[in-house]
């Protein structure tokens, strides 16, 4: 070989071999995320390439910022129920949800769910979706070192999920909204994205089904976000109220959806 082809020849070797060690590069800094986006499917496999077990594989990080919009946008509501699973209260408001084809998103507190289990799997079963209210329901968590918010998340997550069969908790509601930055990050960092709302019905209150039912009516524009709660106390009222919000909801346009998980 020439002196001229040999010259070529390591230039077109020591090219190669930059090339190769930039796609090594770019490849080690990405994260697992981005490999799965790409299709790998490793990041759900043992080393000898089984699957792993769901408690294995690493929920997808959902945003920290708490969601109010609902997933199909325009003027779909979102159907928020908190405190329970209720043994009397709970099986009566799936019943109207079912009713009027309308899923909810059910806020629960880890300690009915363990109470509960059937009634969590119905709400499973039925298509609505799961979110963590902790376990104490303290309202006044935030003033609370970050151990006690992480200890109370996770273990109603667990319980959730134990009561559940598995199923995947979509979101994490601070009671009385007293969300926290390191809060809102762990349970993101769980898939568990953040939930407020826009019209607080106030039932907790028991103001009187009539009361309830212009609430919604009369703060709508807020949000699309509606929350009303199925335990807690006697929710008589909010049953006979939930009766006529959803066919109303209907007759005056909106559908019914999901809070966005996956956008800011």
């Amino acid at each position: 070989m020439g002196q001229g082809k040999y010259t070529a020849h390591i230039a077109v070797v020591a090219s190669a071999v930059a090339l190769s060690l930039a796609v090594w590069g770019a490849a080690a800094l990405m994260d697992d995320e981005a490999v799965a986006k790409m299709g790998d499917t490793t990041a759900s496999q043992t080393p000898d390439g089984k699957p792993k077990a769901p408690d294995q594989v690493r929920p997808a990080k959902v945003p920290e910022s708490i969601a109010h919009a609902a997933e199909q946008g325009g003027s779909a509501v979102n159907i928020t129920i908190d405190d329970g699973p209720d043994a009397r209260w709970t099986p009566q408001m799936l019943d109207i949800l079912k009713e009027n084809g309308v899923k909810a998103v059910f806020c629960m507190v880890g300690p009915m769910a363990k109470q509960n289990p059937d009634i969590v799997k119905r709400v499973v079963a039925e298509g609505h979706r799961l979110c963590d209210h902790t376990v104490s329901h303290d309202t006044t968590m935030d003033k609370k070192p970050f151990a006690y918010q992480k200890q109370e998340i996770l273990d109603a997550k667990k319980m959730i999920e134990d009561a559940a069969g598995g199923a995947r908790i979509d979101y994490y509601r601070a009671p009385g909204g007293a969300f926290t930055p390191d809060s809102r990050r762990l349970a993101s960092g769980l898939g568990m994205r953040p939930l407020g709302w826009n019209v607080d019905t106030k039932d907790f209150e028991q103001p009187g089904t009539a009361s309830i039912v212009n609430t919604v009516k009369n703060e709508l524009s807020n949000g699309p976000t509606i929350l009303f709660h199925d335990g807690g106390g006697d929710r008589s009222q909010t049953v006979a109220a939930l009766r006529q919000v959803l066919p109303w909801l209907k007759q005056n346009g909106h559908s019914f959806s999901f809070p966005v998980r996956t956008t800011p």
